[in-house]
């Protein structure tokens, strides 16, 4: 009874409101309940774009602006938000009574919803570790796992899912070598991705918020478990550094609580989106046969089809501000404790930004602009990873199989803050023999 309440309240009520609001119009009800935005976001960013750069809803305002969402993000006038915090205060009353005592990735201690000092904190010994200089280091791996994963594929014969068998692994598998999770893990630290993906979003149906209260959950315990066992016995992974560097911190060593937050934030942000990143690099490209032309005749190019495909289809597709006081955004006055949606997809394809924004150009001298990694404090610890792996990811995959063709539309996954395939039926074709790392 106590997790229905909390359903009904954290999302269930939003969920009818938003129903009602979108049949008025309103833009964030309309995102919340029109599943044909979650499908293709494009029309409805466009739309929003033609309102001018701050739009009014009910509940918050929206913008698709990339100077507007570029300055949200950056500002310190903004501040992130728990999931579930900034409702009305009845229903705030009711969360804060019946809400799971498991972490979630959107609620404090989690980097995601805190900010200084406990998120420069929390993210100062993240990064005394996860350093640009170790992620380049891990390049090496990445392409050891892609070619053995692709080694593995050369078998198959006829159509195979690319996201299950190749955009899932490729991640995880990299991500559990940093991160010291055992192999026998990896398939269980995936599903956990995978079915837990939702909890970035509010207004889930019930049988949503159920299946992703059990991943969370779940993952919760398997993470504390293996903490502990990484305590007991570090490695020289990244994961037993950060246990090591919070032991040794100035600051005090982190609580558990905290030690897990970050190390799950850490983890699941270091595959989840890289799943989604590939899958969509891969569609992309395969409907673009001649963008895979110039890239076989100048691979120079990859960095630059990257930054690309992070633009037009990026992982993360939105996010959400506080204001702390009240000031001046786009002309209009916001009040403090007024939240602003950051509609990352739509500043993307901003055409005061990037010529002919809708096409994909992996020439394109300004991709880099995009903020699928958000910005300012808050920047994307593991976009150097990520990255990395997008670029080797799909150019040892192409280089591999250069007559892969879709075989099927394949599924969205059915998020709104993320955005990617679950699946992606892929037929191989004629290989070619792994290249040397």
């Amino acid at each position: 009874m106590r997790e229905r309440i909390h359903w009904m309240a954290m999302h269930g009520f939003v969920r009818g409101i938003s129903t009602r609001f979108a049949r008025r119009g309103d833009p964030q009800g309309r995102l919340i309940a029109d599943p044909a935005i979650r499908a293709d976001p494009v029309p409805f960013t466009e739309e929003l774009r033609a309102q001018g750069p701050l739009v009014k809803g009910r509940v918050v305002y929206l913008s698709v602006d990339h100077k507007v969402c570029s300055d949200v993000l950056r500002s310190e006038d903004f501040r992130v938000l728990a999931l579930g915090s900034n409702l009305p205060g009845p229903l705030q009353w009711v969360i804060d009574r019946t809400k799971p005592d498991v972490l979630h990735p959107l609620q404090p201690p989690s980097m995601l919803s805190v900010e200084a000092p406990q998120h420069t904190r929390y993210r100062k010994l993240v990064s005394s570790v996860f350093t640009t200089r170790a992620v380049a280091a891990l390049r090496d791996r990445v392409q050891d796992t892609a070619n053995r994963l692709l080694d593995d594929l050369e078998a198959e014969t006829g159509t195979v899912d690319i996201v299950a068998r190749y955009c899932g692994q490729l991640p995880v598998t990299v991500i559990g070598d940093i991160l010291g999770v055992p192999e026998h893990d990896r398939s269980r630290v995936l599903e956990f991705g995978e079915h837990g993906a939702a909890s970035l979003d509010i207004g889930l149906t019930w049988p949503q918020y159920q299946e992703v209260s059990a991943a969370v959950q779940g993952f919760n315990d398997w993470l504390v478990g293996h903490l502990r066992q990484l305590r007991r016995n570090p490695g020289d992974d990244l994961m037993s550094q950060i246990i090591t560097a919070s032991e040794a911190s100035e600051d005090g060593p982190l609580t558990e609580q905290e030690l897990v937050a970050t190390a799950g934030l850490v983890l699941a942000a270091g595959f989840e989106t890289t799943v989604n990143l590939l899958g969509n690099g891969i569609r992309l490209l395969l409907q673009h046969p001649e963008h895979l032309q110039a890239l076989t005749e100048r691979p120079e190019l990859w960095p630059i089809a990257v930054e690309e495909i992070l633009r037009l289809e990026s992982p993360v597709q939105l996010s959400a501000r506080i204001a702390t006081k009240d000031l001046d955004l786009a002309g209009t006055r916001v009040r403090a404790g007024e939240g602003v949606l950051v509609y990352i997809a739509g500043a993307n394809r901003d055409p005061n930004v990037f010529d002919d924004p809708q096409r994909f150009d992996i020439e394109r001298s300004n991709a880099g602009k995009h903020l699928s990694f958000s910005g300012g404090r808050h920047f994307c610890l593991g976009a150097a990873l990520a990255r990395a792996e997008g670029e080797v990811g799909l150019r040892t995959f192409f280089e591999r199989f250069p007559h892969a063709a879709l075989a099927g539309d394949g599924t969205r996954r059915e998020t709104r803050v993320l955005r990617g395939w679950a699946t992606l039926p892929i037929a191989l074709g004629d290989t070619r023999a792994a290249l040397p790392s």
